[in-house]
């Protein structure tokens, strides 16, 4: 077995986890989420990516299939419609200063990535209090639009060791998670996971590449038993 497959099984199993609500001691109170409809679809996606698109893309891939699992209506297209144009109308300041990025992906899922040097000092999990107002507008957008699932990823650059950066960048996307959900997002609807350095988008051997490679992202998924 390839290692990249070994990887696209962990992120099976994983989301087993991200959508069970269970709790592992090592990556402190982690995984949360619903729906044992939207998990087998979650992994059958990750396969689906992995076979598709060698690239990396597990995470995309589990989320496309958990979507897709569960037979989402016609009706989550306009849904998501609307709420990706309230993101852009609220986070306008934030991507045209390059904070965050809002992007459309398969099957209704929408993507925003957070730079972490706008969110986070260096080797910390705090979220810095300048990045709340920009959560806080995430949150509220959320809220109006209780038909979603949200997981928070965190990644790193490779500076330190792999099992560290792994730890981080889930602490990050745990702090992410807990900050939405005291601005009233309910727990069920909130997952995790921390990928570390294992998917960068540029070059580590680049200060420019390590910069862009410490993300935070936020996937927002149409729940697949809703009526809309």
């Amino acid at each position: 077995m390839t290692r990249k497959l070994k990887g696209i099984l962990f992120i099976g199993l994983l989301s087993l986890t991200l959508f069970g609500c269970a709790t592992n001691t090592t990556h402190e109170n982690t995984k949360r989420g619903a729906g044992i409809g939207a998990v087998i679809g979650a992994v059958s996606g990750a396969i689906i990516g992995y076979q598709a698109d060698h690239s990396g893309g597990a995470l995309r891939g589990a989320l496309i299939g958990g979507a897709a699992g569960g037979a989402i209506g016609a009706g989550a297209g306009a849904y998501m419609d609307k709420q990706q144009t309230e993101f852009e109308q609220q986070l306008a300041q934030e991507q045209a200063q390059h904070q965050v990025e809002i992007e459309r992906q398969q099957n209704e899922i929408l993507k925003l990535t957070m730079s972490s040097e706008v969110s986070f000092d260096t080797n910390s999990a705090q979220i810095k209090p300048s990045f709340y107002s920009t959560l806080d507008k995430v949150a509220e957008i959320m809220n109006r639009y209780p038909e979603t699932q949200i997981v928070v990823v965190g990644h790193t650059d490779s500076v330190g060791s792999e099992q560290y950066n792994l730890e981080l960048s889930l602490r990050r996307a745990n702090s992410v998670a807990e900050y939405l959900m005291m601005r009233g997002v309910a727990r069920s609807r909130v997952g995790t996971e921390g990928r570390g350095e294992l998917e960068p988008l540029a070059d580590n051997m680049t200060e420019d590449g390590r910069m862009r490679n410490r993300r935070v992202e936020i996937y927002v998924v149409p729940q697949s038993n809703s009526q809309y």
